[in-house]
């Protein structure tokens, strides 16, 4: 009988660690259609800056200094890789992310949506689905640049640009 019980604890800490553990790059809408909850993700992943620095990763200027510079170079990386993988922006494209890191720096969850009041200021479905076929490969091996104590979330617009 206890063996059993433990056996059934042990497959379920398996599944809630691959529910929890896997790397996704999705846009906001795709993440509430599979049942992830930007509210849950928010109260788990705490905020890597914010006004009040009580609630905030990062509190001092430098590290926020320090986040700012690994934001960016992450965002470059992506840029450089989605060039070596041969794909090309049509135009500027604008874009919202945020992304949820576990404290080693690993990506847990890339979240994006792109902006646009018309069909013509967003990306086609097919130039989206690359990019999120590439991002998640991207996304598989990346480390950020920093790591902390706690998971954490980044969020910020971009603009894509072509080359």
């Amino acid at each position: 009988m206890m063996k059993n019980i433990l056996l059934v604890f042990m497959i379920m800490f398996c599944m809630d660690s691959k529910i929890l553990g896997q790397r996704l790059g999705i846009t906001f809408q795709e993440a509430e259609q599979q049942g992830i909850s930007i509210q849950k993700l928010d109260s788990i992943y705490k905020s890597a800056v914010h006004s009040d620095t009580s609630l905030a990763v990062f509190k001092t200027k430098p590290e926020e200094a320090t986040l700012q510079q690994a934001y960016i170079q992450l965002l470059q990386d992506l840029g450089k890789f989605l060039s070596l993988n041969n794909f090309k922006w049509d135009k500027a494209t604008r874009c919202f992310n945020r992304i949820y890191f576990n404290a080693e720096g690993n990506i847990d969850y890339f979240l994006f949506n792109f902006l646009g009041k018309t069909a013509e200021e967003k990306p086609s479905e097919q130039h989206r689905k690359e990019f999120q076929r590439l991002l998640n490969l991207f996304i598989k091996d990346y480390k950020f640049a920093l790591s902390a104590k706690v998971k954490f979330a980044q969020c910020s617009p971009v603009t894509y640009k072509p080359q």
